[in-house]
């Protein structure tokens, strides 16, 4: 790129210095021409010519015949300097090299009078041996090829300079692969181009290794649920196999009719685990479903009729609570809550819907054990259960329930936690956004704000709740 840059730069610079000493020499020969052809003309004696231009010393008078009349010191001796006769009034440029000893000359001609007659006066002074002989011209290149070089050489160690904390990157990001992507580049000092490069870098190399994680624990988890699922299918299937033996070895004893009894409950419990399975792995594929407006209140009231047994259900309900969603999704969350909620009551299970600012919540408190601290993550995971023992007879559920409701209320963008409920026992806290407020119902959201001019969360405020009390045989939990 230098050089593109340099080469025109000396030539033109060679040009430009030719053209302008050049112009000069012609103007100040035509200078000192016309004041000695005008002290001619005033008749004035002509003898010895002093230059009155500096740097004219070559100055001639020359009659018609070619014969010098009055010269300077410079030109005393010489013939004629030029044979060049311009048109009386006017003047004439000459370049000349034909006088030994004084190289290329350029000369001014200018004629005294108008008449043929008159003498003509030459004015000049030799041109320079750089110009005459093109000295100059390798002068100019000589320097072009030395900024040439000097800028090829900064150029040079300027870019290697730059360029050296990128092949750093280089060579640390090609050693860098999938068993290694907590490694970083080396980030240099400064705010340039190469630096956020290397941050970029650094900021991909960090998405790259969460995602890794992300998809390790996505499949561990999958590798642990399989296994589990494995292990929960193989059971109830040993046993109906070993019970169908039995049979096929004695059809007629006695136990038979209770055998099959106890086979077909196994049966049944294969039948709500691929249910449950099945589900778990529709709502994991994000399925495009059709979600509508709820209202939790009608979904509540509709979820939980009147049983005869079991312990009792306090609704307290606020009307008008509305969400977005899956109705049989949303349906089979409160099933499974309710159902986990009467399996570990001892008398009562309390159902709360209210509004908290533009989420829904939806809480199922029991008065039963509750669960541990430690354990309240874990609930959730699937084939988890905390009780001791695992029922069988109807009782205990698949440990597939809340895991179920989990996914599902993260699927509507909502969240589900446990925490310790008033009534001594677990409280299972649902929140859904609102659901968007029809057009002739929006109304400007008021802020608070706190001192210092940060926007804080206003304290809750809750509509009355319609209380109603149910009592309900429990079902075997999800």
């Amino acid at each position: 790129m230098a050089a593109f840059l340099l080469a025109p730069a000396a030539v033109v610079g060679a040009v430009v210095a030719r053209e302008a000493f050049t112009r000069a020499a012609w103007l100040d020969a035509r200078s000192q021409a016309t004041l000695v052809a005008a002290e001619i003309r005033a008749g004035r004696p002509v003898g010895a010519i002093t230059p009155q231009v500096p740097g004219i010393d070559l100055i001639q008078v020359v009659s018609p015949a070619d014969q010098v009349i009055a010269s300077s010191d410079a030109a005393r001796g010489m013939g004629p300097l030029a044979t060049v006769r311009p048109a009386g009034g006017s003047l004439r440029n000459v370049e000349t090299c034909d006088h030994p000893g004084v190289g290329c000359v350029r000369i001014a001609a200018a004629r005294v009078g108008p008449s043929a007659d008159s003498p003509v006066v030459y004015a000049g002074r030799a041109t320079p041996h750089g110009l005459s002989t093109g000295v100059l011209d390798l002068l100019f290149g000589a320097q072009a090829l030395a900024l040439l070089l000097l800028a090829s050489l900064t150029t040079w160690k300027v870019t290697g300079r730059t360029l050296r904390p990128v092949e750093t990157i280089r060579v640390q990001l090609a050693g860098i692969n999938a068993d290694n992507l907590s490694s970083r580049v080396p980030e240099p000092a400064g705010d340039d181009e190469v630096t956020r490069l290397a941050q970029t870098v650094n900021n991909t190399l960090r998405r790259l290794e969460r995602s890794q994680e992300r998809s390790e624990r996505a499949l561990e988890q999958q590798r642990r649920f399989a296994s589990d699922a494995s292990h929960e299918l193989r059971t109830p299937i040993a046993d109906v196999r070993a019970r169908l033996e039995e049979a096929r070895l004695d059809p007629d004893a006695d136990g038979v009719p209770e055998m099959l009894r106890n086979t077909l409950r196994d049966v049944d419990r294969l039948e709500v685990i691929m249910t449950d399975l099945l589900l778990l792995a529709r709502v994991g594929a994000n399925e495009p479903v059709e979600r509508r407006e709820l209202d939790l209140d009608c979904l509540v009231r509709s979820g939980v009729p009147p049983r005869d047994g079991g312990p009792a259900v306090d609704l307290r309900l606020t009307p008008g609570i509305t969400v977005e969603g899956v109705p049989a999704q949303l349906d089979r969350v409160l099933v499974n809550l309710l159902d986990n909620a009467r399996r570990h009551a001892v008398r009562k299970v309390r159902v709360e819907v209210r509004r908290d600012r533009d989420m829904a919540e939806l809480t199922v408190s029991d008065d039963g054990a509750g669960i541990p601290e430690e354990d309240r993550d874990r609930v959730f995971d699937r084939f988890t259960r905390l009780d001791a023992v695992p029922c069988r007879d109807g009782g205990g559920g698949t440990g597939l329930g809340l895991a179920i409701a989990h996914d599902i209320v993260v699927a509507h963008h909502g969240t589900l936690h446990v925490e310790k409920s008033d009534l001594g026992g677990a409280c299972f806290v649902l929140r859904l956004p609102l659901a968007p407020p029809r057009r002739e119902e929006t109304a400007p959201a008021t802020v608070r704000t706190a001192p210092g001019g940060r926007s804080r969360r206003p304290e809750r405020s809750f509509a009355p709740m319609t209380p109603m009390t149910l009592t309900g045989r429990a079902d075997p939990a999800s």
